[in-house]
């Protein structure tokens, strides 16, 4: 793996840092090998352990949602590649489960430090790390869990859905989307940018469809 020249790891907006690994599949280069899709890198803190086993389980079982949003999934942890490999095997073999994402080999930790996954008040295993890039190689969303509490996929997968929204139709998504409590599965405008935008707001809302609280609340439906 190239040593990655950085001083911390990237922050939402940000492009993925250049990496060359080491995977299951053979080397890939990060981001490079993925534009034109967008992609998710989550790090699980060891092979053949319960945890980690079912999140691999609950990621292979949704890899066809994540695929249908034109999305990589990609594991990683510091252990060998060797050890993915014999742990995918083992999965296949006990629980009837095919592991179809290239893992991350990461044993010197390289990837692991540059992109703030171990932590040194959690031991020296990364944690539940999850980076979700963009097809253009943009960080757009980074999520940590400590090592005792598995993640839900469908979570990673509503947010790619809201993300992959926002930049098509240039609107917000509301608490839970497509499930909020207070609008449903409507979608928020973005605020106005002058005072005279904010005055007309309200009378443009029966005649372009769209609801509102207020001038700064104005909601719509996606499609």
């Amino acid at each position: 793996m190239e040593n990655l020249k950085q001083d911390r790891f990237p922050l939402i907006g940000e492009k993925f840092p250049s990496m060359k690994v080491s995977t299951t599949l053979g080397p890939i280069n990060l981001p490079e090998d993925y534009l034109g899709k967008w992609f998710v890198l989550f790090s699980h803190p060891s092979d053949f352990t319960p945890v980690c086993t079912t999140e691999f389980i609950e990621f292979s079982l949704h890899n066809e949602d994540f695929l249908g949003l034109n999305t990589k999934l990609i594991g990683l942890s510091v252990d060998q590649v060797f050890s993915h490999i014999k742990w995918i095997e083992w999965i296949n073999e006990k629980i009837k489960v095919k592991i179809p994402f290239p893992v991350i080999g990461d044993s010197l930790g390289i990837v692991a430090n540059k992109l703030g996954m171990i932590s040194p008040y959690k031991g020296t295993n990364t944690v539940r790390a999850v980076f979700i890039v963009d097809d253009k190689g943009i960080v757009r969303t980074i999520l940590y869990y400590p090592q005792e509490v598995g993640r839900n996929i469908n979570e990673i997968i509503r947010t790619i859905k809201a993300l992959q929204a926002t930049d098509e139709f240039k609107v917000a998504t509301p608490a839970n989307w497509p499930y909020n409590s207070l609008i449903g599965d409507k979608v928020i405008l973005p605020p106005p940018t002058s005072m005279q935008d904010a005055k007309v707001r309200l009378q443009k809302a029966p005649i372009e469809n769209y609801s509102c609280y207020d001038w700064w609340f104005c909601f719509k439906n996606l499609y």
